[in-house]
């Protein structure tokens, strides 16, 4: 009788899934080739016709996720929306909706260590949403004086920090458990009190 794994039609992205739910359950650390082998309903000796060991499957879940990312973010910003200001808060939320709706790829991205270096596929999937960021950040500022305008990598950087903390520490789970508010308003509030800082938005907006 043939082996479960091989009804799936696809086996690659059935190792994917069986992989993206190990890693919400255990970390991307927490598990073996064996195991996600075992929850595609195929043999251990199956995983390695498509990936060379963990890091390979991990990468997979990553580059995955980047490309959905990718996808929302620039959604997000393309939204019709009132202002740059707008625009930039959204892509913030884009990120909070996205660690909530799809933990597994976001811990693959952003929590296993894999080397983007090493993997330019990988790399570029990333620079795309980052970039979206980056040209948010970008027209943003750009009432400012090019000579005392921060940069947009900079201050998009600390956007992407302040998303990822929020995430972090109060979206993980149930959403807001940790926190007397939502976790989107922790942010927009967040966002609004450094952009404020930087000068980048007028006090009274």
């Amino acid at each position: 009788m043939p082996k479960r794994g091989y009804h799936h039609g696809n086996l690659k992205q059935a190792l994917v899934e069986a992989t993206l739910a190990l890693i919400e359950q255990k970390g991307p650390s927490g598990f073996t080739v064996a195991e996600a082998a075992k929850s595609a309903g195929v043999t251990p000796a199956a995983v390695y016709r498509h990936f060379d060991g963990r890091e390979a499957l991990i990468a997979e879940c990553a580059l995955q996720g980047h490309r959905i990312f990718g996808d929302l973010m620039e959604h997000a910003y393309a939204g019709g929306h009132p202002s740059a200001l707008a625009a930039f808060e959204a892509t913030g939320r884009a990120y909070l909706a996205f660690a909530r709706k799809f933990p597994g790829h976001y811990v693959a991205m952003f929590e296993s260590g894999l080397s983007l270096q090493a993997n330019p596929d990988l790399a570029l999937a990333a620079q795309r949403s980052r970039g979206v960021l980056e040209t948010a950040a970008a027209k943003l500022s750009e009432h400012i004086p090019e000579e005392k305008r921060p940069p947009a990598s900079m201050f998009s950087a600390h956007i992407w920090a302040m998303s990822h903390g929020v995430v972090e520490l109060f979206s993980r789970g149930t959403p807001g458990a940790k926190a007397p508010f939502p976790p989107e308003d922790l942010l927009e509030t967040g966002i609004g009190i450094y952009l404020r800082g930087l000068g980048l938005i007028k006090p009274d907006s």
